[in-house]
């Protein structure tokens, strides 16, 4: 192994510059030279990458998003673009490919090692925190800090209007930001795909706070459950309360990486390059109990990520 190259795919997320720091300084440190892709797999294919050194990398781990850029690339789905992104393995001399991304990354890098067999490693880096295999994907910390300090503004001015506030956060598939951010802050209802619902119970809930003199309620609302707008007008028509609804949209992915997601971010990282020398050949880099662990990418993605249904009934018992 002599020379490696990686990219970042997908949504962008907190914690991913700190990744790309890690992986290239690990494996300088270890006498590898480093090629950084740019825009994804869209680079991988046009040949849009550059020589990375340690000033390449410097004072970008307390930024968000990523220095490589990122897009989607129908292209790479592909048997052509695929067979050109091999051309440029071929031209470069890469020897092993870092991904930094979500699952529709790992899913292509999977395709590509499968095809030309580069070896290659995924860091699973997304907000969602919906990559089975590991506890906690990069990213998934700060998002839900993003969200419990919007979470506590808006409280203070449903406060002083007597309002209630319907919250809608990020996750189109899964609640685990909405779940996390709402416990962490206190909302009086949790509304995620995962755990059923019932709007009589919520609104029952509501009317139960104001006649005990509650002045205000919040509602977190995973995006794919139902529009924040429409849960508002719903909870609004029922209960004739005076609701507001904020969507709290890509806030939720930039601002400085958390202390977590920057140390997540650079284990994992590190790791990376360490299997990479190793031999590993198509490993997704993980998190379990704290340990960072190796999981082959296809067996991760062979399974769905399950919340944490206690988590979900500990949110109904402390809202009451």
């Amino acid at each position: 192994m002599q020379r490696i190259a990686l990219l970042t795919s997908g949504g962008d997320s907190p914690g991913m510059n700190a990744c790309i720091r890690a992986v290239a300084r690990k494996a300088i440190y270890h006498g590898l030279e480093v090629m950084g892709i740019k825009r994804g797999f869209n680079g991988f294919i046009e040949a849009d990458m550059y020589p990375m050194n340690l000033g390449s990398v410097a004072g970008i781990i307390h930024r968000g998003g990523t220095i490589l850029h990122t897009a989607r690339s129908d292209h790479f789905m592909t048997p052509e673009g695929r067979a050109k992104a091999n051309e440029n393995v071929k031209r470069f001399g890469i020897q092993g490919l870092v991904v930094i991304g979500g699952d529709g990354s790992f899913r292509g890098a999977s395709v590509f090692h499968q095809e030309y067999g580069l070896p290659v490693i995924g860091v699973p880096g997304t907000i969602d925190n919906d990559i089975a295999g590991t506890d906690q994907s990069i990213g998934f910390d700060t998002a839900v800090n993003t969200a419990v300090e919007a979470i506590s503004k808006i409280r203070d001015t449903a406060t002083s209007h007597e309002r209630t506030f319907i919250i809608e956060v990020m996750g189109r598939h899964f609640g685990f930001i909405a779940l996390a951010a709402g416990l962490a802050g206190g909302a009086e209802s949790i509304l995620v795909p995962e755990c059923p619902f019932n709007y009589d119970e919520i609104c029952e809930r509501l009317m139960r706070g104001y006649k005990r003199g509650k002045l205000h309620s919040i509602i977190v609302v995973a995006e794919g459950v139902a529009g924040g707008i429409e849960v508002g007008r719903i909870i609004k028509e029922r209960t004739g309360f005076d609701t507001k609804v904020t969507i709290l949209g890509h806030l939720q992915r930039g601002g400085m990486p958390s202390a977590a997601d920057l140390i997540l971010a650079s284990r994992m990282g590190a790791r990376a390059v360490e299997l990479l020398m190793a031999g590993s050949k198509k490993d997704m880099v993980g998190v379990k109990a704290g340990e960072i662990i190796a999981v082959d990418i296809d067996e991760a993605l062979s399974q769905t990520k399950a919340i944490d249904t206690e988590m979900c009934n500990l949110a109904v018992s402390l809202s009451i």
